[in-house]
């Protein structure tokens, strides 16, 4: 099928967005059916060749001129806020606009906006506090009254929301379907957050991230618990609404209703209109299977992308079973991974590597510290220069490349030296990988954990392995050892 002028007008004319287009000097040169509907106009005539102003549109035209004059330079905008008159009302409203280029000259913009003022007003704005979970709100589930008897609310709680933290949400809900618990399980990913940093800077996102997390946590108190999937991503698990007709009422009302999830922010002196897209399923119904749950939300979740964003999805099997995902409880391996070869590429020195591997292997594992095995057996750590302890026995546990230990007492028989040696550093449990290549050993990379009831995932023996693995290289590339 070919495009031409017809099919290019009968296309925009199906739009329910207001689309326009103008020339260099910011006249009108043509508008859809939605605009002229939006505005009550019979027919473009009225419009051609006019600008904003022509037209009174805005109290304050300066802004709306200054946005477009940079959108001509080559700047595009997305989603920008704004406001205007219609029918002497004054209404909100999101643009985005976008240069035309012709013979690579730019010769105008084109742009579409939707109106949001009912969306607005339905909008019931909880006030934001800090005070967003506390150990006394948690301690009525089994899993969080256990954890707190020896782990500190700053090791529980994401810092920058308040919110549990990745690695306590997923085992909070693990701990759930162990007891057989019903609950469902959403992801809520708020739409083009990288964009909003991108433009108004990271603060704003932050601070946008913040509220809408304090906000749904709010929201949810007395039978939901929220926690942070690390970037723009919250996982919320809710005892209340767990059948599809509850889901479905429930999301009802944190998007238009209350609009939780979808509202305007103030940042600076512009108001941003900010949605996010949210895939639920839930457990039993769905699945009593930790990882297959976790596939089916995903899958509900970029349903939802792939349709428009600023929307929820209900996990169905008959619609969605074959949706594409990357699986979010499992993303943090080729995420880390990736941190850690851009970081440690450019380290010299294999200390100097571990003390850079650290903080990363701590934001993706939640470990309390890292240390190496020399190969005369000696433990060692380049954060506490001078520390040394003799720990050769640990050859015994070995077999393979790599050994996952939840409880030190495991040990005390096979490898008393390393467990003299651990115990001393008040470690519960510890991963191990081996260093080197696949003939020879230099060495063992070990991961300690000072609190109790600690399962070492797949995917983090899968960084811990691949991060000893790369030491190995590194290690033969430079002709070096490890430091004795």
């Amino acid at each position: 099928m070919q495009m031409n002028e017809s099919l290019f007008h009968e296309i925009i004319n199906t739009s329910q967005d207001c689309i326009f287009w103008k020339d260099k000097d910011r006249r009108f040169v043509g508008v859809n059916q939605a605009f002229l509907d939006f505005y009550g106009f019979e027919s473009m005539d009225a419009l051609i060749g006019r600008t904003d102003e022509d037209m009174g549109w805005h109290s304050d035209p300066v802004p709306y001129m200054a946005d477009e004059l940079r959108v001509l330079e080559g700047k595009s905008t997305y989603k920008v806020p704004g406001k205007c008159i219609v029918r002497g009302e004054e209404r909100s409203i999101v643009a985005s606009k976008r240069p035309i280029y012709q013979d690579d000259r730019i010769v105008g913009l084109v742009g579409c906006f939707t109106d949001v003022t009912e969306v607005m007003r339905r909008h019931s704005l909880v006030e934001r506090t800090t005070d967003v979970y506390t150990n006394d709100r948690l301690r009525k589930y089994p899993y969080f009254d256990s954890l707190f008897v020896t782990m500190r609310p700053e090791e529980v709680f994401d810092p920058l929301t308040g919110l549990v933290s990745k690695v306590f949400i997923l085992e909070f809900i693990r701990s759930l379907i162990t007891q057989r618990t019903a609950f469902s399980m959403s992801v809520v990913d708020i739409d083009h957050l990288g964009h909003i940093n991108d433009t108004y800077g990271r603060r704003a996102g932050d601070e946008i991230l913040s509220e809408m997390a304090g906000n749904l946590a709010r929201y949810t108190e007395g039978y939901g618990v929220l926690g942070r999937l690390g970037g723009d991503e919250l996982i919320l698990i809710d005892f209340k609404n767990i059948t599809y007709q509850e889901r479905a009422a429930f999301f009802e009302e944190l998007y238009y209703t209350n609009a939780v999830l979808a509202r305007e922010f103030r940042i600076d002196d512009f108001n941003v209109f900010v949605s996010a897209t949210t895939g639920s399923a839930a457990c039993p119904a769905d699945s009593d299977n930790s990882q297959e749950l976790a596939l089916m939300v995903e899958k509900a979740l970029y349903s939802g992308k792939e349709n428009g964003r600023g929307r929820y999805v209900i996990y169905d099997s008959g619609e969605h079973h074959d949706q594409e995902t990357r699986g979010f409880m499992n993303h943090g391996i080729l995420t880390g991974m990736q941190g850690i070869v851009r970081r440690l590429e450019r380290t010299a020195g294999f200390d100097r590597k571990i003390q850079v591997a650290f903080p990363l292997l701590k934001e993706e594992m939640w470990i309390s510290g890292l240390f190496y095995v020399n190969s005369k057996g000696m433990l060692c750590s380049p954060m506490t220069p001078g520390f040394r302890a003799d720990v050769s026995d640990i050859t015994y546990l070995m077999s393979d490349d790599i050994y996952a230990e939840n409880d030190v007492e495991n040990i005390r028989e096979v490898s008393p030296m390393l467990y003299k040696a651990l115990t001393g550093l008040e470690t519960k449990a510890f991963l191990v990988a081996r260093i080197g290549n696949m003939q020879e050993t230099d060495g063992y990379l070990l991961c300690t954990e000072i609190h109790q009831q600690r399962t070492w995932r797949e995917d983090e023996s899968g960084i811990l392995y691949f991060l000893a693995r790369f030491l190995g290289a590194h290690l033969r590339l430079e002709q070096e050892t490890i430091p004795e």
